[in-house]
């Protein structure tokens, strides 16, 4: 039987199910919101497109066959090769992260930026490296970022004072810089709701990730490929893990 859960559920995070999850956010949030958004601004889905170094299985052996016809292989030699050792080393893949522009539709220009955090940000390597680039680059503009972090495993984004929590979302209004809104929360509370950052004129949406989660589950079936008498990957603390069996 599937828990209840306050806020996040975490079988969302296993490494197998969260692209799948990142997708559907991405989309759903881009689907929710364009009723509310136009005719002044439309959501648009963007990717960035990167090569990462990943580890990959190897072949387990290398077979040469012996040909008497070729004179090249007509010396056998009869040493004893020395027992080596099966090692697995890194191959590029091209990997590729969607995230959300609001534009307005009159001057094509980018008001705000929404981005749903991936594994490979958080973690040391180039998917982290080329994410903090165009974060960066976001921060000096004039553009307003909404970062929403639902991954309990990795590195949190840089800021001033770190907040310890499972969770977090930022949202970063480019008047404002540097202070920017920060919705720390744990696996056990509710996720906040956020107003979306438009130009100071409009009226800003709220954004209702819970509502949006609830209704990704459903359209994508989500919890037809989760095992709910399995603990979750990433493994929680001993105290949530005894919550989550109490739910």
């Amino acid at each position: 039987m599937k828990p209840s859960f306050p806020g996040m559920n975490p079988y969302l995070e296993h490494p197998s199910l969260w692209p799948e999850v990142h997708f559907w956010l991405i989309a759903e949030l881009a689907k929710s919101l364009n009723p509310i958004l136009v005719p002044k601004y439309r959501a648009a889905v963007e990717k960035r497109v990167y090569l990462d170094s990943v580890l990959v299985g190897i072949a387990d052996a290398s077979i040469f066959q012996f040909n008497p016809a070729n004179k090249l292989n007509s010396v056998v030699t009869t040493e004893i090769l020395s027992k080596s050792v099966k090692v697995t080393i890194p191959q590029s893949e091209e990997i590729t992260e969607r995230y959300l522009e609001i534009r307005e539709v009159q001057t094509g220009r980018v008001v705000t930026i929404i981005e749903v955090l991936s594994p490979k940000n958080k973690r040391v390597g180039e998917g982290r490296e080329k994410y903090l680039t165009k974060r960066q680059k976001v921060l000096n503009s004039a553009t307003h970022l909404v970062e929403i972090d639902l991954l309990r495993s990795g590195n949190f984004m840089p800021m001033a004072k770190a907040i310890p929590s499972d969770y977090r979302i930022l949202v970063s209004r480019a008047n404002l810089r540097p202070a920017a809104e920060l919705y720390p929360f744990n696996l056990r509370e509710a996720i906040p709701q956020f107003l979306l950052p438009l130009q100071p004129e409009d009226q800003e949406p709220i954004i209702d990730l819970s509502e949006i989660l609830r209704q990704i589950s459903q359209d994508a079936a989500l919890d037809m490929a989760i095992d709910y008498s399995q603990p979750p990957v990433p493994p929680l603390s001993s105290s949530d893990f005894e919550w989550l069996k109490s739910r």
